[in-house]
C-alpha cells in the first residue's frame, strides 16, 4: 500500500492528460516526466532548473520522445524503495518518483539524459551535502515508523470482502436488466461500472488480496440475519443488492484510502453512479408493474376535440383508452385549474389515469396521476420535487440519447416520436418509425410512440417493436371515439407481433 503526496497524485492526473492529448489511453514514460513538470514551482521542475536546465526546452524535447508504456505500480513500487533508501520513509515525493521513471528503463534513462534530464546528475543534488538547497522535502519531514504488515493485511482483508460484494452484487443486477427487465440502456449501466470497478481494483499491488483471504477464519460466514434467504420478486432482488453494492463501496471506499486517496475517489465516484443506477432500475421496474395495462393514450387539446371532454373520454375509456393527458397551452391558469380538476374527476370515473402536460405544479393542485415533460422543461428530478413520489413523471424524447438520458434521470415512462406528421401539432423534423424501432431495442420502459399516430398506421407502429400509442386527432376529432379506440386497441393488444409485450424483447446481445 502506498502513502504519496499530493504532488505525486497531480503529476500522475497531470501525465494520464498529457497521454490523453496524444489521444491514447496508454501513459508512456514520457508521460509521466511531462506531467511530473506541469507545475513549474514543484520540486522535479525546480531541480531542473537549479541544475541548469531550460524548462520549456526540456518539454519540447519531452512531448517528441517516445517509449514503453510503464505499469504505475511498478513505478510506485521503485519511487517507495527509494524514499526508504534515502529517506528513510515509505511516503515518497514528486522527485522520488521523478527517479523511479527515469531509471525504469535503461533505453528511456538514456534518451532522458539526452534530453536534458539526467538521472545520475540529479540523484546528486538530491542526496548531496546538508547544504544542498535540493535537499530541502516538499513538506515537513514525517517520523518514520515501519509499516505494520499486520494492519495492511487486515485492511487488504476487508478490501477483498467488498470487492468481491460488489462484484456478485454487480453480476446479479446485470442478470435482473439483462433477463428480467431486458432493458439494453440500463444493462450496458451495470457493465459499465463494472468495468470501471475492475479497472480501479488494478491500482492494487498484486497478489495483496489473495495473500490477505482468510474465508475460514472469517467469523462473518456462520452468522445470519433474519430475512436473508427470503425475497418476494425479482424487483426485491435487484433492491436488496443495490443496496449491498453501495455498502460494499463505501467500505472499499474508507479502507480504500488506506492504499491510495486517489483509488478511494475513484471507488466514491463509482458509489455515486449507483444511486443513480438505483432509481432507474427501482423506479423503473415500479413503473413497469404499475403501467403494465397502459397500452392507448389520449391526448386531450379542448379546441382541438370534436366533442365534449366528458363525453371524448367516456366513449374513448370505452373503447380501451386508459392514460388521459391534458394538454392545454393556451389556457390561464385559473381556467387551466378548473378544467384539469373536472378532467380529473372525468378520469377517475372512467378508471383512468390523469397526466398533466408541462406543469407539475398544476399536477399536484388537482391530484393527477402523472405530469408530462418536453425536453425543454423541468428536469424529471425538479417535476418530482414538486409533485412528490407516488405521481409518474413522463419525458418525450426525440432521440436515442434523450431517452437513455430520461431512463437514467428515473422517467416513469417515454414518448418516443414524433413518428409522423400530425393535425394537432407541427414538427420541425420526424425521428420517425427508424426511432421507434431503435427505442424498441434500447430500453423495456413503458414507451408511447407519438405523433400523427392512428388507425391507417398503427400496424406500422407495432412492426417496429412498439406496443404503446399516444394519439390526439385520431380519437379526439373522431365521430366515435370508442370505435376507434378499439380498432387502435385491437391491433395494440393482437398477439405474435413484436414488442407485444416487454417479457417477449430480446436479451441485449
Amino acid at each position: 500500500m502506498h502513502q504519496v503526496s499530493p504532488g505525486v497524485e497531480r503529476a500522475v492526473a497531470a501525465a494520464a492528460a498529457w497521454a490523453a492529448r496524444r489521444g491514447s489511453p496508454a501513459v508512456r514514460f514520457s508521460d509521466y516526466v511531462l506531467g511530473l513538470l506541469d507545475e513549474e514551482e514543484g520540486r522535479p521542475a525546480e531541480l531542473l532548473t537549479r541544475a541548469g536546465g531550460d524548462l520549456t526546452t526540456v518539454r519540447q524535447r519531452f512531448e517528441q520522445l517516445t517509449g514503453p508504456v510503464p505499469v504505475l505500480r511498478t513505478l510506485y513500487d521503485a519511487a517507495r524503495d527509494w524514499s526508504l533508501r534515502h529517506r528513510a520513509d515509505p511516503a515518497f515525493m514528486t522527485d522520488a518518483l521523478l527517479m523511479a521513471v527515469l531509471t525504469a528503463d535503461a533505453d528511456f534513462e538514456r534518451a532522458a539524459a539526452a534530453a536534458g534530464l539526467d538521472a545520475a546528475q540529479l540523484f546528486g543534488r538530491m542526496v548531496g551535502g546538508v547544504n544542498d538547497p535540493f535537499d530541502r522535502p516538499e513538506q515537513p519531514p514525517a517520523t518514520f515508523t515501519p509499516p505494520d504488515a499486520a494492519d495492511d493485511l487486515a485492511a487488504a482483508r476487508v478490501l477483498d470482502a467488498n470487492l468481491n460484494r460488489s462484484r456478485e452484487a454487480l453480476r446479479v443486477l446485470d442478470d435482473h436488466c439483462r433477463f428480467v427487465l431486458n432493458d439494453r440502456t440500463l444493462t450496458e449501466q451495470v457493465k459499465a461500472v463494472r468495468h470501471a470497478l475492475a479497472a480501479a481494483t488494478d491500482q492494487l499491488p498484486p497478489g495483496l488480496l489473495l495473500a490477505a483471504r482468510d474465508t475460514p477464519g472469517d467469523v462473518g460466514t456462520a452468522v445470519t440475519a433474519g430475512g436473508e434467504y427470503e425475497r418476494g420478486s425479482p424487483a426485491q432482488v435487484a433492491a436488496v443488492n443495490l443496496k449491498r453494492l453501495q455498502e460494499a463501496l463505501r467500505s472499499v471506499e474508507e479502507y480504500g484510502k488506506l492504499v491510495s486517496p486517489g483509488f478511494a475517489r475513484e471507488v466514491e465516484s463509482l458509489r455515486y453512479r449507483t444511486y443513480t443506477l438505483e432509481r432507474a432500475v427501482v423506479r423503473g421496474s415500479d413503473a413497469r408493474r404499475r403501467l403494465a395495462d397502459a397500452r392507448l393514450y389520449v391526448l386531450l387539446t379542448g379546441a382541438q376535440c370534436a366533442a365534449a371532454l366528458d363525453w371524448t373520454i367516456a366513449q374513448a375509456a370505452a373503447g380501451g383508452a386508459t392514460v388521459f393527458q391534458l394538454r392545454e397551452k393556451e389556457l390561464p391558469d385559473a381556467e387551466l385549474i378548473a378544467r384539469a380538476r373536472q378532467v380529473r374527476r372525468w378520469t377517475r370515473q372512467a378508471n383512468a389515469l390523469f397526466v398533466v402536460n408541462d406543469r407539475p405544479d398544476i399536477a399536484r393542485l388537482v391530484g393527477a396521476d402523472g405530469v408530462h415533460l418536453g425536453q425543454d422543461d423541468l428536469p424529471v428530478a425538479d417535476a418530482r420535487r414538486v409533485v412528490g413520489p407516488d405521481v409518474f413523471v413522463g419525458v418525450s424524447t426525440h432521440n436515442i440519447a434523450q431517452l437513455r438520458q430520461a431512463v437514467l434521470d428515473g422517467a416513469d415512462y417515454l414518448g418516443v416520436g414524433p413518428t409522423f406528421p400530425s393535425r394537432t401539432k407541427a414538427f420541425d423534423e420526424f425521428p420517425g418509425l427508424a426511432f421507434v424501432r431503435a427505442a424498441a431495442g434500447e430500453t423495456t420502459l413503458p414507451a408511447f410512440a407519438l405523433g400523427g399516430v392512428g388507425p391507417s398506421n398503427v400496424a406500422d407502429v407495432v412492426a417496429a417493436g412498439l406496443r404503446r400509442i399516444a394519439v390526439s386527432a385520431a380519437v379526439c376529432q373522431a365521430d366515435d371515439p370508442e370505435a376507434v379506440a378499439r380498432i387502435l386497441r385491437a391491433a395494440l393488444d393482437l398477439p405474435g407481433a413484436a414488442g407485444s409485450d416487454p417479457a417477449e424483447s430480446r436479451p441485449p446481445g
